[in-house]
């Protein structure tokens, strides 16, 4: 074998962690511009309406440029659904649980997602828990209260962040079916779409009752929900399934951990957050958990959308 046989897949190795690392940084990222664009005056209605309709746009784009074809209107339809019902779910109660509780607070409980999809698995699926999965359960539930208690957040903002968990991990179980053989950008292109009808339809509405969406009243503002949108969505989300392609679902999955420490990182860096001893030992555990479960598990949930 040659030097540069040998150099070759190393180097799509290195590759497939840098792009992991960028995904997870972009995701993490998202509360921060968040935050900064509800400084600016948007609500979490214009908020969501502009990302999604941004990122179906370029995904559609994406998808276009790749040559990617959409799947079967039945499936297209499940897929919908699974955009206009779970995905809004989930991303409402995560970005108003921003304007509750800490960013950091709110990334760390999300992510409590696997152990969720852990425990639904078994009881509507009829998996066994294993040693590793209680194991997993117990590290993440004593990691979860540390976080509450050593964090800041009113109880809405808590209860928000949790329920953005279960969603998500409720919207994962079912995904699995659904978008099982289906091209997972076209899967994000049409589960944005359906998210964006939602929260336009949402927005028209609510201008109609004397409430319309507020968005932002600065350029900096605007900057931020872009970044939302192209970064924190689109860029994400290409990045992740690059560097799941070379580096396998398990351990992308693994590195994909980075993102809510990237989100405790920016919240005390930019935005003046206080991480105390009690919630960073919580947030530790959880992402212990976290990886515990997924270095041992067999699979790992579909990618398709996330946040």
């Amino acid at each position: 074998m040659t030097a540069s046989a040998t150099l070759g897949p190393a180097r799509d190795k290195f590759a497939g962690v840098l792009l992991i690392a960028l995904s997870a940084t972009a995701f993490g990222a998202m509360a921060i511009f968040a935050r900064f664009a509800y400084a600016s005056g948007a609500d979490v209605y214009g908020l969501l309406a502009v990302r999604f309709v941004v990122a179906a746009v370029a995904m559609a784009v994406v998808l276009r440029t790749r040559g990617i074809a959409l799947p079967p209107w039945r499936r297209v339809l499940a897929l919908a659904a699974m955009g206009g019902i779970g995905y809004v779910g989930q991303s409402y109660c995560f970005f108003t649980a921003l304007n509750h509780a800490q960013a950091s607070l709110v990334a760390l409980l999300l992510y409590l997602y696997p152990l969720f999809v852990t425990l639904l698995a078994a009881v509507f699926l009829k998996e066994k828990l294993t040693t590793t999965s209680v194991i997993a359960l117990v590290l993440c539930s004593v990691g979860a209260g540390l976080t509450v208690g050593g964090g800041e957040g009113a109880p809405l903002g808590i209860a928000l962040g949790v329920a953005a968990a279960v969603i998500y991990s409720v919207y994962i179980v079912v995904g699995a079916r659904v978008t099982a053989g289906v091209n997972a950008i076209a899967t994000t292109t049409v589960i944005c779409a359906a998210a964006a009808v939602v929260y336009v339809t949402v927005g028209i509405v609510r201008a109609g009752l004397g409430v319309p969406p507020q968005f932002p009243g600065t350029g900096g503002g605007w900057l931020a929900l872009l970044g939302i949108a192209l970064v924190s969505t689109v860029l994400a989300i290409l990045t992740f399934f690059a560097g799941l392609q070379r580096l396998g679902a398990a351990k992308a999955s693994m590195l994909s951990t980075l993102e809510p420490v990237v989100t405790v990182v920016l919240a005390a860096a930019l935005l003046g957050e206080h991480i105390g001893v009690t919630q960073a030992v919580g947030g530790a555990l959880i992402l212990l958990g976290v990886l515990w479960l997924t270095r041992r598990a067999s699979g790992t949930p579909p990618a398709d959308a996330r946040d």
